[in-house]
């Protein structure tokens, strides 16, 4: 098998392909120094291997592998039982809309949840759901899109094929009151649950942030906690460093005496990878309409707008860049918010008594 080596050569750098021992051919690199020809030589390489046309399964495990270490690498390793299935074996230019219609209405009629959630049900004896929604099937389609953009903008392929995906939908306006929270908060019948849920309201984090949050970025010496990297520049989305409330204090002492991992939400001994199903229970024991990880973040957010707080601090407590999103979401439920213009606009008094 051809083997490619960097090597001196004329008091520079170049790359050298050998074959059973034999160089067969050998390239100047026009870096000078070593760093800058084994960068030269790793790209000399990639071209020379790169895959001739691929399909899109090799795409798809390109891009998941440059995003090593990232959630979106874990997400699309997990979606990729779906997508890949249906399109793997497919080049870029035969993926059309009437194919990328034929993918969505294939998983409107597919079983939801693992396959070892399947398992269970159908042990139980209960029906599998059948149905997966068009915003999971919105986003694996757009993980695909993403892999292909990818692949066009390393030379990976030519051009990525156009990919038609649902459309996004309404989204969910519905928030907890606090005494929804409340009921919710005693329903919760395990401890991780509990915690989860706290941890939720207190902090506004993402259910991603929440579940991946370790001890080492809780401060109890400053009452901080670090939803992200605690020593990165360029924040994460979403994740932002936020005080503890005395609540979410108390809970955070109590659970760090107990621990048995370095995850602050475990059960078991082990971390806890969905809160889903132990959330499910709670919503349905107090008696409550579907309740999500998203619906949690929305409400503490909802609750910081009703209780006057500046939209530039709940942006910040939401971890957005600025606060546009947030003025465009949130600032309805702030009791400023138009009043002054509402004021401008007020009829009766000495003007309403004037003679026409």
């Amino acid at each position: 098998m051809p083997e490619y080596k960097l090597q001196r050569f004329r008091g520079g750098w170049a790359v050298a392909l050998y074959e059973g021992g034999k160089r067969l051919s050998r390239r100047q690199l026009g870096a000078r120094d070593a760093a800058g020809a084994s960068a030269e030589f790793a790209r000399v390489v990639a071209d020379a291997t790169r895959p001739v046309d691929p399909d899109l399964r090799t795409i798809w495990n390109a891009y998941v592998a440059d995003r090593e270490g990232r959630r979106i690498a874990q997400n699309m390793t997990w979606s990729g039982a779906a997508v890949l299935p249906f399109f793997g074996d497919l080049k870029p230019q035969d993926v059309t809309q009437k194919l990328c219609r034929a993918y969505a209405a294939l998983r409107r009629k597919a079983k939801r949840g693992s396959a070892a959630q399947q398992v269970r049900y159908e042990a139980s004896g209960r029906p599998v759901p059948v149905g997966v929604s068009d915003s999971t099937i919105r986003t694996e389609l757009n993980q695909l899109r993403t892999a292909l953009l990818w692949a066009e903008s390393v030379g990976l392929i030519v051009k990525a094929p156009a990919i038609e995906m649902p459309g996004a939908g309404q989204a969910q306006d519905r928030h907890l009151t606090r005494e929804e929270f409340d009921r919710l908060l005693a329903a919760a019948e395990t401890p991780h649950l509990r915690l989860y849920l706290l941890l939720a309201i207190s902090t506004a984090g993402r259910n991603a942030a929440l579940l991946e949050l370790t001890w080492d970025r809780v401060d109890f010496d400053r009452g901080l906690v670090f939803l992200g990297p605690r020593h990165i520049l360029r924040p994460q989305k979403g994740r932002a460093t936020v005080p503890m409330t005395s609540a979410l204090r108390a809970a955070l002492s109590n659970a760090h005496a107990y621990r048995r991992t370095d995850r602050v939400i475990e059960w078991a001994g082990e971390p806890v990878r969905s809160v889903r199903t132990a959330l499910a229970g709670a919503t349905r024991r107090a008696d409550l309409s579907k309740v999500t990880p998203h619906m949690i973040r929305h409400s503490a957010a909802v609750w910081m707008a009703e209780a006057g707080r500046p939209m530039g601090e709940v942006a910040a407590f939401l971890g957005h860049s600025d606060d546009i999103i947030t003025q465009r979401v949130y600032a309805r439920f702030s009791p400023s918010y138009l009043r002054g213009s509402a004021q401008a606009l007020e009829v009766g008094g000495p003007r309403a008594n004037l003679k026409r």
